[in-house]
């Protein structure tokens, strides 16, 4: 059985489609085009999602650090804590009255 008398399938295809089914291959081809596009701005897409997820997360955290700062800042300006540790470490004390000086700007 020789082979050679048959025609190949594939090139019937390929010359049906460029003489007969040109608007056929073109339309194929846009579908091909536009179902990869979908694809490729789905993935994007996602990925930005999960960015801005992660955003998000980090600004929560970083709220919360802030959040902290703000009380432990409050209580270490605590008046009393600040009046004990200049007593106490700097070995500060009140000035008598008769050693205060007041200066006034005209």
């Amino acid at each position: 059985m020789s082979q050679q008398g048959t025609p190949n399938l594939l090139s019937i295809i390929f010359r049906d489609l460029i003489s007969v089914g040109r608007w056929n291959l073109l339309a194929l081809i846009l579908i091909l085009v536009s179902a990869m596009s979908v694809v490729w701005i789905t993935h994007h897409t996602r990925q930005a999602i999960t960015q801005k997820d992660m955003a998000l997360e980090q600004r929560l955290k970083l709220d919360e650090q802030w959040r902290n700062l703000i009380l432990e800042e409050s209580a270490l300006a605590e008046h009393s804590r600040v009046t004990k540790l200049a007593v106490s470490e700097l070995e500060m004390k009140r000035p008598d009255s008769n050693k205060e000086v007041i200066v006034r700007f005209p």
